[in-house]
């Protein structure tokens, strides 16, 4: 889903209380206030990292890299050439 504040990709989740499709940005759905499920975090493997492949930020202040979606995985900004 889309922020619709800062216009960034952002993780979503099906509230328990109200049924709507929220943006995950804390605990507590932001629609009726109802507690969240718990996400679980992918864990990452570091044994399929390839180093001479992979395609730093477009952003000069930012360490991530960008992923299959054209996406950093640090400050998610999309990839400029």
């Amino acid at each position: 889903m889309i922020c619709e504040k800062c216009g960034q990709e952002s993780g979503s989740v099906a509230c328990g209380g109200c049924g709507e499709t929220i943006l995950t940005l804390g605990p507590f759905c932001y629609l009726c206030g109802g507690r969240l499920a718990p996400v679980e975090a992918e864990t990452p493997s570091h044994e399929e990292d390839d180093f001479s492949s992979r395609v730093l930020c477009s952003d000069g202040t930012c360490i991530g890299v960008i992923d299959e979606r054209g996406i950093c995985k640090v400050c998610g900004k999309p990839y400029t050439p």
